[in-house]
């Protein structure tokens, strides 16, 4: 018999980033698992709002395209769930920051079609979901160095909603006015 998972929790001070603390408080509940679920909806409803023209558009100049967001966004999802990964398997390694900008500009995304964005998004979603998933109570609160700061698999977890969230409201406030919608 499988034992169903127990929520996350939400994270204590010392699990995650400082600067990160604004966007996690945004995250509802106190399960990292049903954020990201919930959030995976609300991002491809989200970027339903855009064609493949109109998500090719920067609200501004040196700005990222709506395409270059949501690159990005799984970007960043592959690396913080990497993290989490690395602390919950007990790697006591310090962990590198890395420079969203350079990663940005290497991604490409506007290359690619929005269907395809949406794709790896989707996909890179589900494998933070079952990595998730998969966590006991000692691995969710393990602790790690990250990029100098002390995190936990909670705190990385939440990390990812909270800034997903920002986007969106970045998104919503910035790049959907400049489209029309």
């Amino acid at each position: 018999m499988t034992e169903k998972p127990r929520p996350s929790g939400r994270p204590e001070p010392g699990e995650l980033a400082e600067y990160a603390q604004v966007d996690i408080d945004l995250v509802p509940g106190d399960d990292a698992v049903t954020a990201l679920l919930e959030l995976k909806q609300l991002t491809l409803e989200l970027f339903g709002s855009f064609t493949e023209d109109t998500a090719a558009v920067a609200y501004a100049p040196g700005k990222w395209s709506a395409k270059q967001v949501l690159g990005h966004l799984a970007d960043d999802e592959r690396i913080f769930a990497y993290r989490a990964l690395c602390i919950a398997r007990g790697d006591a390694s310090p962990l590198p920051g890395f420079d969203e900008n350079t990663y940005a500009s290497a991604a490409k995304s506007d290359r690619l079609a929005l269907p395809e964005l949406l794709e790896d998004y989707v996909a890179v979603r589900h494998a933070s979901v079952t990595l998730f998933k998969g966590l006991d109570p000692e691995a969710w609160r393990r602790t790690g160095m990250v990029n100098g700061y002390s995190a936990t698999p909670r705190g990385l977890a939440f990390h990812i909603a909270g800034h997903e969230l920002h986007h969106h409201r970045v998104l919503r406030d910035r790049y959907l006015p400049v489209i029309g919608r």
